[in-house]
């Protein structure tokens, strides 16, 4: 995927979850943050961010922040974007072998999935998550408790058992990067619940991103690391 007019700028907080105050051509702005996690270690006053102009004159918030460097890293934290890096990749005949749809926001159960998906006789649900959280290029998810996170591992295992195929994708946004696992010391139940899915035969899954200031294209495979953490 690739952004329109990008601006470099200077971080400088975050009233909300929804906004960030930047330094952009000497002066300060409101922007929209198109990211709700805590990204605590990536929103530091003083980081490089990238913004994206919006479309509309008459928006509040006239940019969104989309990337911002950590050291030598530049880190995608657009949380709209990892669906479209998976659609692109899956599209290109990466996921399975003979794609004839891949339908997003699809309903089962008590659960909206990402994406459903046919191939021949085969179908199935995927599940795709963002992953920003980096320390020393192993990556974890998530970087906050998610009580909907393991209600979708759940949901996954009873569409195995409803006959489907169930597939949870870790979109990494950044490269290059060692490993993904889950964040057991932040949420020990969604490690849990990512441990016992896999168990049952949900493929986990993990995809790193060439990333620059304009885009976030889809990398290569990574390994997931199952085993808990001490």
């Amino acid at each position: 995927m690739r952004y329109g007019q990008i601006q470099k700028a200077t971080f400088l907080s975050r009233p909300n979850r929804f906004i960030a105050r930047v330094a952009l051509g000497g002066e300060e702005l409101t922007v929209h943050v198109k990211n709700t996690g805590r990204c605590r270690e990536l929103l530091v006053p003083g980081a490089t961010v990238y913004l994206e102009k919006g479309e509309n004159p008459a928006r509040k918030t006239p940019y969104d922040l989309v990337a911002v460097e950590k050291g030598d890293r530049l880190i995608n934290m657009d949380a709209q974007a990892p669906n479209k890096v998976f659609a692109e990749w899956a599209e290109a005949g990466n996921f399975v072998d003979g794609l004839t749809l891949l339908r997003p926001e699809t309903v089962w159960g008590s659960s909206r999935f990402d994406f459903y998906w046919e191939a021949g006789t085969r179908r199935g649900f995927v599940e795709v998550k963002g992953v920003t959280l980096e320390a020393e290029g192993h990556v974890r998810f998530p970087d906050a408790p998610t009580e909907r996170g393991v209600k979708h591992l759940e949901e996954l295992v009873r569409c195995l058992q409803a006959g489907y195929e169930a597939a949870i994708c870790f979109i990494v946004q950044m490269s290059p990067v060692i490993d993904v696992a889950p964040n057991d010391a932040t949420h020990p139940a969604f490690g849990a619940a990512l441990r016992r899915a896999a168990a049952a035969g949900v493929e986990v899954l993990a995809l790193d991103c060439r990333v620059t200031p304009e885009s976030l294209l889809p990398g290569v495979r990574v390994p997931v690391d199952l085993g808990e953490q001490l």
